[in-house]
């Protein structure tokens, strides 16, 4: 009965008091400055910046993050590509790791291309098994080593790009 009756009361207090028991004034303020209008909910500013009240509806602000101007560029003559800020023998032993690598991956690209060049005789591989009696599955074969073949030019001249980026070897 005492759950009933505070409820009772809670419900005709919010009736009393009208649609705005929750509302908030949410008041529109243009900056002499910045161009872009400001919204505030503190009367005693909104009274002192001389701001007008906003009606009609709801409004929802999301504040943006200010954008960070970009620091003045110095014109500089871009560094040879070849050269190193940081030629410590930490570096170049790091530099000589990765040439050894990278000329062994590309050592390994190069006899894969060349294997995958004589199976596919330019364009006529021999055709195995089913193939015979399937042309279509011939053809996907083919295709499929046209694009290996493709694959592995263009992993070859990455290969040849990356060492080249790096110093000459001592």
């Amino acid at each position: 009965m005492k759950i009933l009756c505070s409820l009772s009361i809670f419900s005709m207090l919010l009736i009393g008091a009208g649609p705005n028991a929750w509302a908030q004034q949410i008041y529109r303020c243009v900056g002499a400055g910045a161009g872009a209008p400001e919204y505030i909910n503190n009367v005693k500013d909104a009274q002192s910046r001389n701001c007008t009240v906003v009606s009609g509806g709801n409004v929802t602000v999301v504040q943006g993050t200010p954008v960070p101007k970009a620091p003045a560029r110095v014109a500089t003559t871009p560094a040879p590509a070849n050269s190193r800020a940081d030629s410590s023998p930490d570096q170049r032993a790091r530099d000589s790791d990765s040439r050894i690598i990278l000329e062994s991956e590309l050592r390994k690209s190069e006899a894969r291309l060349a294997e995958l060049e004589k199976e596919y005789k330019n364009g006529e591989p021999d055709k195995q098994g089913i193939e015979g009696r399937n042309y279509q599955r011939y053809l996907d074969r083919v295709s499929d080593m046209k694009d290996s073949i493709a694959r592995s030019q263009s992993d070859i001249a990455g290969l040849k790009r990356e060492i080249s980026r790096l110093p000459a070897s001592n």
